[in-house]
């Protein structure tokens, strides 16, 4: 057997050669993504750790500065010296300390989470009255859809068929998680006269402890029989107002027994908080439904859709269920870009290098696309990543990118085929050999670009990780595919009869391929001449087209945006009142704004392009409210949402006592406040007026709305000193 030659030996040479082994690559790489895309996990956004350690304590009845002076400043001590926290951030409300903890890159988050309960159990100064401290670490719920029942119903009767449905959901295989909102939860009160406790020399502590212990489960072990172990226990627990008549408070020596039932009112109710939801102007009980673990979005909300479907058969006339914020419609319409997108690149690549070159090479070319997407799922799958809107993203910037080195490799050795003296072996591995350096630094470059956002701290890092993670792994398995791959599909022998198809399509490329090179000698050479020979005037020209991009770009007509604002098809407001302020004065407000949105419709094509209104009092409090306008798809309507926002601010206008108005029409992280200004001064006067001057101060810049100050006026306060 002859020795091979220089141009036989190395990798290159030997896959043109094995075309076993490169069908075997790409094979493992199509196949083997295949089945890695069905164990990743799919989800809206990427789920991933906020390193954020919450603690909350309730301190009923307190003031904002006796929360600061209490729990804050003590808490804030205790912590502030831990190894492993950046930062703590506190809000001191009426009857509430939150405090935010943020820990540094790096550190194990569950051992600085303990060693903050440590910290904080060890605070002896909190006062008496203060409830016990949570700490927790901060995780994000993954929601996919929320549902509203709505209709003219009482309050009992609303809570029951929505607690009726959150169970049903929940029933589901394909659901795991879903809370009730919008609702005031069941309480039972029990109230005593005055009278009735002197007469019985009883107080409220008594007769709450006897219907603590009295009330409950016991379990009291076992006895063995002659049939077998029997279980004992007691069974007291009760649930509804009925159950406790009969709970004996005192047993006297004669006999005779006082109950419950005689000397207190029981009545079932519900908690003594400001709540309410109302759907398209009728009363609501919101349902949010989240995805856990390997739960896929489509899957969850399918479900959903399904049970509805069956139980919209089965509800009264004038209560409907509606389905609304349906995020795995944000997935789904990313899903189907990523594909659409795909499949052009693939017609577009198709068509112009058939044009130009053979169609089989053109074929082969095209093919580098969906290999090299789907060979990344095996290094996405490794990784521990997910298909979410961010790693779709990721994808849809390859496609106009991978096909890059499977053209530069292609066109080479179709070149290398042309030339005397070359069969078709020879030319693949030449051709493959001399773009092998450039096509490599081509890569490593794009690889370059894109590495430094690996290392991106913070949640924003964490958010993007996977974007130049997907990016990169593309960029490998594309490599590999156009050096290992490609060259041995293109090898092939001519072989096609007098007449055959592939010889009659040849007249096509020919034609193309004459006018091109007509065009190179007549157009583009004395262009490139012109161009060598006045180099200066060239960069001169360069240097004119860069100032007026900049000069474009400085003058506010191109958007930026650090994070992506996804828009979504509803809108949401939210509007805060000072505390204290009566319930019924945030309807009102509410209501106002909601009537503004409407005009908003009615101006922008009615209630053609309306979902439906959903309006949120309570959601954060009493004080606060929530509506959002769901809005049909994009495609039926003329305006945007951030369009829509801006018109519904217009129409709402300037409300007395408002303390923030703000409006969302985006998903994900985009929707938060573009700017935050934090000031310091021990003073809160002295704080609140500078708050005040520099929120006005930003109200003058063009552009800036729904500016919050960060304070809000508290509740009226009358102070007593005893004599």
């Amino acid at each position: 057997m002859e020795p091979k030659t220089l141009a036989e030996k190395g990798i290159l040479a030997w896959m043109v050669q094995n075309h076993v082994a490169a069908n075997l690559l790409m094979m493992v790489l199509v196949i083997g993504g295949l089945i890695a895309a069905g164990t990743i996990t799919q989800e809206v956004f990427p789920e991933y750790d906020l390193d954020i350690v919450d603690v909350s304590v309730s301190y009923p009845g307190a003031s904002p500065e006796e929360v600061e002076e209490g729990l804050v400043l003590s808490i804030e001590e205790e912590i502030r010296a831990l190894d492993g926290v950046e930062r703590v951030t506190a809000v001191a409300e009426e009857g509430q300390a939150a405090l935010s903890v943020e820990l540094l890159t790096g550190v194990d988050a569950n051992k600085t989470l303990q060693d903050i309960k440590s910290a904080v159990d060890r605070i002896s100064s909190l006062p008496d009255d203060a409830e016990r401290p949570l700490v927790r670490l901060q995780t994000r719920r993954r929601e996919v859809l929320r549902l509203a029942l709505f209709g003219d119903l009482d309050e009992r009767t609303l809570y029951d068929l929505a607690s009726t449905v959150r169970e049903d959901l929940v029933g589901l295989a394909e659901i795991t998680q879903v809370e009730l909102r919008g609702v005031r939860q069941p309480e039972l009160s029990i109230e005593v006269p005055q009278h009735i406790l002197r007469s019985l020399e009883l107080t409220l502590a008594d007769i709450a402890d006897t219907i603590r212990q009295r009330a409950v489960d016991v379990p009291a072990g076992g006895i063995k029989a002659l049939g077998g172990e029997i279980l004992l226990r007691t069974t007291e627990r009760r649930d509804f107002a009925s159950d406790f008549n009969n709970i004996v408070l005192i047993s006297r020596e004669d006999g005779t027994e006082v109950t419950l039932g005689e000397v207190a009112q029981i009545r079932e109710g519900f908690s003594d908080t400001d709540r309410e939801a109302y759907y398209n102007g009728k009363r609501a009980a919101l349902i949010y439904v989240y995805r856990t673990g390997d739960q896929t979005p489509k899957e969850v909300s399918e479900a959903v859709h399904a049970y509805m479907d069956t139980l919209g058969q089965m509800l009264p006339a004038g209560i409907g269920l509606e389905a609304f914020r349906d995020r795995s419609e944000l997935y789904q319409e990313r899903l189907n870009l990523l594909l659409a997108n795909g499949t052009f690149g693939l017609i577009l690549v198709l068509l112009i290098l058939g044009l130009f070159l053979e169609v089989r090479l053109a074929f082969w070319v095209a093919m580098g696309v969906p290999i090299s997407i789907i060979g990344s799922f095996l290094i996405l799958a490794g990784m521990g990543g997910s298909i979410n809107m961010v790693s779709m993203f990721a994808f849809i910037i390859t496609l106009g990118i991978v096909v890059d080195d499977a053209i530069v490799v292609g066109e080479n050795i179709y070149f290398k085929r042309q030339q005397p003296g070359f069969d078709p072996i020879r030319a693949s591995i030449d051709g493959a050999r001399e773009m092998a350096a450039p096509v490599a630094i081509a890569v490593a470059t794009n690889i370059i670009g894109f590495f430094p956002l690996l290392f991106v701290s913070g949640s924003t890092g964490k958010f993007f990780a996977i974007l130049p993670a997907v990016v990169i792994g593309v960029f490998v398995i594309s490599l590999l595919e156009s050096l290992l791959v490609l060259p041995a599909h293109l090898s092939y022998a001519s072989k096609q009869k007098e007449g055959g198809l592939l010889q009659a399509l040849e007249v096509v490329p020919d034609w193309f391929s004459a006018r091109l090179e007509r065009f190179i000698d007549q157009i583009f050479k004395p262009s490139l001449r012109l161009a060598l020979n006045s180099r200066y005037l060239v960069a001169l020209l360069a240097l004119a087209i860069l100032t007026v991009s900049y000069a474009y770009w400085d003058s506010g007509w191109i958007n930026f945006s650090f994070r992506p604002n996804i828009q979504t098809d509803s809108v949401d407001a939210e509007i805060e009142l000072p505390f204290g302020t009566n319930f019924n004065e945030v309807r009102r407000v509410a209501k106002l704004v909601e009537e503004g949105g409407m005009r908003a419709i009615a101006k922008n094509g009615g209630k053609a392009i309306l979902v439906g209104v959903m309006t949120d009092v309570g959601r954060r409090g009493g004080n606060t409210a929530e509506i959002t306008f769901s809005l049909v798809p994009q495609k039926g309507r003329k305006i945007t949402t951030r369009e829509f926002s801006v018109l519904w601010r217009q129409e709402v206008g300037d409300i007395a006592g408002l303390e923030k108005l703000f409006f969302d029409y985006v998903v994900g992280p985009g929707g938060s406040a573009a700017i935050n200004v934090e000031l310091t001064h021990p003073d809160p006067r002295t704080l609140e007026l500078a708050a005040a001057d520099l929120a006005q101060a930003i109200a003058n810049f063009k552009g800036v709305t729904d500016i919050d100050d960060g304070f809000a006026r508290g509740k009226a306060q009358l102070d007593f000193t005893m004599k």
